[in-house]
């Protein structure tokens, strides 16, 4: 059983390619203790600071949701957004966001996760979407994150289908949500309607879609 919530906000970062949509991801890294070498999108838990940043740089503290998505994609991805939209910064240091902060519209509630109870490390999650422009490369920090890159959510279904991807099950289906995206302006507008998975969908799925093997 979970020991409690923890809120949570992930990124999903979006800019319009040649085949269509394509979407910032990032395969976890080995040390991670929950979901080691599965994809997912950037984010991660809201502390105490995402409400001081929430109030620098959106004015109210009620924001945190919005300020963690901002701080951790410029941590884990070295990927600043500011008033001027995704740019590359030092991920050691928010001078490139406090001189110039985003505005709270430029994120984009897509959809919230509430993880079930039996999950052992459980989030309330808030997922943003933002809009990312050409030519823009993540630069993961190598531990946290082993790898990030930009993909087709129809790519990334097609390599999870073929087992060379692990997607935890609020991924898949968020992932498969944005197949219905052709461009930046579908997925800005897109609110996702979240679900536990069915009986038979946990049947028919492959098992690392709902449980993480134990280390």
């Amino acid at each position: 059983m979970g020991t409690g919530l923890r809120r949570a906000a992930s990124v999903i970062a979006g800019r319009d390619g040649t085949p269509g949509l394509e979407i910032l991801v990032i395969e976890r890294g080995p040390g991670n203790r929950f979901l080691p070498g599965y994809v997912a999108f950037p984010g991660g838990s809201i502390d105490a600071e995402d409400e001081a940043l929430a109030e620098r740089w959106f004015g109210t503290a009620v924001e945190a949701a919005r300020a963690c998505a901002v701080r951790e994609l410029l941590e884990e991805l070295g990927v600043a957004l500011t008033a001027a939209g995704l740019v590359p910064a030092d991920p050691r240091s928010q001078a490139t966001i406090d001189r110039s902060p985003p505005d709270a519209a430029m994120l984009a509630p897509i959809a919230h996760w509430v993880a079930p109870e039996r999950v052992p490390v459980r989030f309330d999650a808030d997922y943003f979407a933002i809009a990312a422009p050409p030519g823009l490369q993540p630069r993961p920090d190598g531990g946290e994150i082993a790898r990030a890159w930009w993909t087709s959510p129809r790519t990334l279904l097609a390599e999870w289908e073929a087992g060379r991807r692990k997607l935890y099950w609020p991924t898949l289906f968020t992932v498969r949500s944005l197949t219905s995206c052709a461009s930046v302006r579908d997925l800005l507008a897109l609110r996702i309607l979240t679900r536990e998975a069915l009986p038979e969908e946990e049947r028919r799925l492959p098992r690392s879609t709902f449980w993480q093997e134990a280390r």
